[in-house]
C-alpha cells in the first residue's frame, strides 16, 4: 500500500537507528525525527514501511519529497514544522534472535509479530491498518474508492 511518502527501511541497531531509502542510500539525516523515536524499539528490529508527512489532516507527498531532497539543515527545519510519521507494513527482522529474519514466514505470521513489536511504540511509528475480515475489507474498499474520486486517497 502506497502512502504518498518515501519507502523506507528502519533498522534499530544496538547503538542507533538507521533509515534506508529504496535505493539503499542512508536517509537518516533527513528523517532524524523518526530515527529518534525509533530508539524506543528493541535493538535488532528492522521494519519496512513509508516515511510520511501529515499536513492539513492528509498525507502530503510534496512535503515528504521536499524533506528527502533538501539539505540536512533544511530537513531538520522542515521536521520541526511538520514532523514525520512512519507507516509500517512489514517486519523484516524480529529483535528476538530465536525468531530473527521473518521474510520466510507467511505474511499473516509476520503481521502478528509486527503488531507485537509495535505494541508499545505508538505514533509516529505505527502499523498500517489491515483486516482479514472480508466484510470490513469490502467496506474499506468502497470508502477508499469514494475518497479517491474526491481526490482524498
Amino acid at each position: 500500500m502506497e502512502n504518498d511518502g518515501h519507502r523506507t527501511v528502519l533498522r534499530r541497531t544496538e547503538e542507533t537507528v538507521v533509515l534506508y531509502a529504496r535505493s539503499g542510500r542512508v536517509a537518516t539525516p533527513h528523517w532524524m525525527d523518526l530515527a529518534l523515536v525509533g530508539m524506543a524499539l528493541r535493538p535488532g528490529t528492522t521494519l519496512d514501511g513509508e516515511a510520511v508527512i501529515w499536513r492539513d489532516s492528509r498525507l502530503n507527498f510534496g512535503a515528504a519529497q521536499s524533506r528527502a531532497a533538501s539539505s540536512v539543515t533544511r530537513a531538520r527545519a522542515l521536521a520541526s514544522r511538520h514532523p514525520g510519521s512512519y507507516a509500517c507494513w512489514d517486519l523484516v527482522q524480529h529483535p528476538d534472535p530465536a525468531i530473527g529474519d521473518t521474510r520466510p514466514l507467511p505474511y499473516t505470521e509476520r503481521r502478528a509479530l509486527l503488531l507485537e513489536v509495535l505494541a508499545n511504540a505508538g505514533p509516529p511509528i505505527q502499523p498500517v491498518p489491515a483486516t482479514d475480515d472480508r466484510e470490513v475489507a469490502e467496506v474499506a474498499q468502497d470508502w477508499y474508492e469514494a475518497l479517491q474520486a474526491r481526490g482524498n486517497p
